[in-house]
């Protein structure tokens, strides 16, 4: 080596050696400071060039995992144009695991979420984190709002808590106080749902909330008891479906009722970009009843293909031996039809509905026009 730089030279060499460190990054730090000090640069050079190619494959390699910032997580991670894409979507916001999630999970999500949408990525996040983030923020908190969603009103809730009470619905039928009951357990935690589930950011009075309640466990109760003393004259697989026209009935009227702030003043509409342009009551209707029909929907398979399934078994001998099975069967009937019926059905129309201009209150339309004159469509939270 050149007369006077050995030590430095050396000395530097361990230091690469020890701390493995970055060495593209520490050796031309090193080589300002040797060059400082009248040092030549030609030897450490030498002993780094044998790591130059493991070096910058690695930097190369750790700047291609850096992940983008083009992701749109605002949307779903499949197309919401087509049902399929609708439907793994919903299997993943329906799925009942997480309901389990830690309230620091869901923290986590959120923060992750919502700094990637600030162009805050996290050290090492890959796309498929992100978008495991963007399913267990989307499970637990409100679309509008961004509130953290009550357990059983999350749509990951669904499936648990509709299995028991549906199945307990159609086991315990035959009496009036157990169809009181059960209908009372239905429509509190439909009326939970739905409240959780709005759409838009306004919130309901307590009076609002009350009405919407009563009126829709009366409509329920009433609608079941009556076709329950109509079913004395029908065949006995018949009374089998009152739980689920007692429902069918309950949800045109709590639906509705929940919402009925949306029905008064609108809810938001937006251009493609998601700007705000005003709030539709005509939106409201159109989303209120697309509601109204895929709840009924997810009831169909749960409340209809166990009723046949039971009402056979009930004449075989191990069920007349055990009745106690009843119930559990019921129970694991209904959820194994909720499994798929449940995003299936949530599926039937765009989470994100929209609609012609055109087809809005022409007040709004002209506020439109004279704001964005070339938007045609606009877009809405339809709720779920």
């Amino acid at each position: 080596m050149v007369g006077g730089e050995g030590p430095l030279v050396s000395h530097r060499i361990t230091v690469l050696s020890v701390f493995k460190v970055d060495r593209l990054a520490l050796c031309t730090s090193i080589g300002a400071v040797i060059s400082l000090r009248g040092h030549s640069f030609t030897g450490l050079c030498k002993v780094y060039s044998e790591h130059s190619w493991w070096t910058l494959n690695r930097v190369n390699s750790r700047m291609s995992r850096d992940l983008s910032l083009d992701i749109n997580i605002k949307e779903p991670r499949w197309d919401q144009s087509t049902f399929m894409g609708r439907a793994q979507h919903f299997f993943f916001v329906t799925d009942p695991r997480n309901i389990l999630k830690s309230s620091k999970t869901l923290e986590d999500a959120r923060v992750t979420v919502e700094n990637y949408r600030l162009g805050v990525v996290k050290p090492g996040l890959t796309e498929d984190e992100l978008w495991r983030a963007k399913y267990v923020y989307d499970s637990a908190f409100h679309p509008d709002t961004g509130e953290k969603m009550v357990v059983v009103g999350r749509m990951s809730a669904q499936v648990p808590m509709n299995m028991t009470i549906t199945g307990c619905m159609l086991t315990f039928y035959r009496t009036t106080p157990a169809v009181v009951f059960w209908q009372w357990v239905n429509q509190s935690f439909n009326a939970v749902v739905n409240y959780t589930n709005r759409s838009g950011d306004a919130a309901l009075t307590t009076n609002q909330l009350a009405a919407a309640y009563v009126s829709a466990t009366t409509g329920a109760v009433v609608t079941a008891l009556g076709l329950k003393s109509l079913a004395k004259r029908l065949p006995a697989v018949m009374s089998r479906f009152v739980p689920f026209f007692a429902v069918a009935a309950a949800n045109c009227i709590n639906i509705p009722f929940m919402r009925q702030r949306e029905l008064k003043y609108g809810i938001p509409v937006t251009d493609e970009n998601g700007n705000r342009l005003g709030e539709s009551v005509t939106a409201a209707k159109s989303g209120i009843f697309q509601v109204v029909v895929s709840r009924i929907g997810m009831a169909v398979p749960a409340m209809a293909i166990p009723p046949v399934i039971m009402n056979a078994l009930e004449k075989k001998a191990f069920m007349k031996r055990f009745p106690v099975l009843n119930a559990p069967v019921q129970v694991g009937l209904v959820g194994l039809c909720l499994v798929f019926a449940t995003p299936l059905c949530c599926a039937l129309f765009p989470q994100k509905s929209s609609m012609a201009v055109s087809s809005l209150e022409p007040d709004l339309q002209e506020r439109i026009r004279q704001s964005s004159p070339h938007t045609t469509t606009v877009f809405f939270n339809k709720g779920l």
